[in-house]
């Protein structure tokens, strides 16, 4: 018997279609095998499609599984945002939260209804500080980015940290360094093995826009993304990241910023970042931002 599934391509961190971070969203994918979840990301080619199942447990309102063109990965935050505005979308809900399964642990989603349109608030998970790279890795980065160390920012240690999902913070000292950047994939894919981590995020605090702290540009070519738009998982990380290391001011209880991604692929979002603090270190981390159906379509398998 055919199976049908209601497929929704949408763009995160954006209002404006073909812009921001576009993700595929199944939101009826009960019977998919995993097999068939990775055929179906490889189809779609956005950096992530987000599969959305029942849940079977009075703990979570759905089970949410992420999965790159070749992987699957544990969380992703654009991805999140697309698959809970398109649930908001389908089920017509009103401001509520709601709480997802996710690689990254049960962790909850706001939803905040705004004009019959909606804003999506996902909690990270876990704020974890992974090794400095230093040494002979170090200077393997630099070569595949064709950076020197002129280029970095002085105070900010190229370091692994993870809300989920890992990144490599490297931190640039202009924008201009950020646009040239032309990385090579094959030896960032080889580093990866050797720093057990795939993705990349090189950023500026150099904005000339008032209310824009960080641009960035992401890279992961390991799991199959060359660059990555507008990354969730990349930006929620650095957020804990800058309260950690001391790099900017905040209040002494949480420090909100705006992050821009995405201009070099013509793809540009915004997505905020709020950081809660405790004991002057970073406790817990959400981003949030808006999206746009492009398209809604129905797959029979």
């Amino acid at each position: 018997m055919a199976r049908k599934y209601r497929l929704y391509q949408i763009d995160s961190f954006t209002k404006d279609k073909f812009a921001g971070n576009p993700a595929g969203v199944i939101t009826n994918a009960d019977g998919l095998t995993e097999n068939e979840m990775k055929k179906i990301a490889r189809e779609l080619n956005n950096s992530e499609t987000a599969f959305i199942f029942s849940s079977d447990n009075p703990k979570y309102d759905a089970h949410v599984r992420f999965f790159t063109p070749t992987t699957e990965v544990p969380i992703c935050g654009h991805a999140t945002i697309a698959a809970h505005y398109a649930r908001a979308v389908e089920l017509q809900l009103n401001t509520t939260r709601v709480y997802h399964k996710t690689g990254a642990g049960i962790l909850p989603v706001d939803i905040i209804r705004q004009q019959n349109d909606y804003k999506i608030i996902m909690k990270q998970g876990k704020i974890e500080f992974g090794s400095v790279i230093d040494g002979k890795n170090r200077a393997y980065l630099l070569a595949a980015f064709n950076l020197t160390e002129e280029d970095l920012i002085a105070d900010c240690p190229i370091q692994i940290v993870s809300t989920g999902h890992s990144k490599v913070m490297i931190g640039l000292k202009s924008s201009s360094i950020l646009s040239q950047l032309k990385p090579n994939y094959q030896a960032l894919t080889e580093l990866s093995k050797r720093i057990a981590c795939n993705g990349y995020y090189t950023f500026t605090m150099d904005s000339a826009e008032r209310d824009i702290l960080i641009n960035g540009r992401m890279f992961a070519p390991a799991i199959g993304i060359n660059e990555d738009p507008v990354t969730g998982n990349a930006n929620g990380p650095l957020g804990a990241y800058l309260i950690h290391h001391k790099l900017v001011p905040y209040n002494g209880s949480s420090f909100e910023f705006k992050a821009k991604q995405g201009e070099a692929i013509e793809r540009t979002g915004t997505i905020d970042v709020a950081v809660q603090i405790d004991n002057e270190e970073p406790v817990e981390v959400s981003i949030s931002g808006t999206a746009v159906i492009v398209f809604k379509t129905e797959l029979t398998l």
